[in-house]
């Protein structure tokens, strides 16, 4: 993914410093660890789907919801790293369940409680 510096950088032309490269080797770290968790949410979210197809055991589903609402809180607290503090958009993209989001920054369970 290629990022452009912003633009208040380029005025100051620190795009050919150290501090300019460095800024934008940042951003591109930071778009790229984004998109990262995106696909993890993304996969979290598949396996509850397969696993309700699949008419796995409660256990188990709590196991996936549990994993996916790890996934999805890891994705929000970058995305507010990035600046990015709007949530909803998020929701209504990858269609988050409201079981996941109702654990969000939970610990998941352990055992057969």
């Amino acid at each position: 993914m290629t990022v452009r510096p912003p633009r208040n950088f380029t005025s100051f032309n620190l795009t050919e410093t150290g501090l300019g490269i460095l800024e934008y080797e940042l951003i591109s770290e930071r778009a790229s660890t984004l998109g990262r968790h995106g696909v993890s949410v993304e996969a979290a979210l598949a396996a509850i789907a397969a696993g309700e197809a699949k008419e796995l055991e409660t256990i188990e589903q709590e196991r996936l919801v549990d994993k996916a609402a790890q996934a999805v809180w890891a994705f929000f607290i970058h995305r507010e790293v990035c600046g990015l503090r709007n949530g909803r958009d998020v929701i209504q993209r990858y269609g988050i369940p409201g079981k996941v989001l109702a654990r969000l920054g939970a610990s998941p369970r352990h055992g057969s409680d």
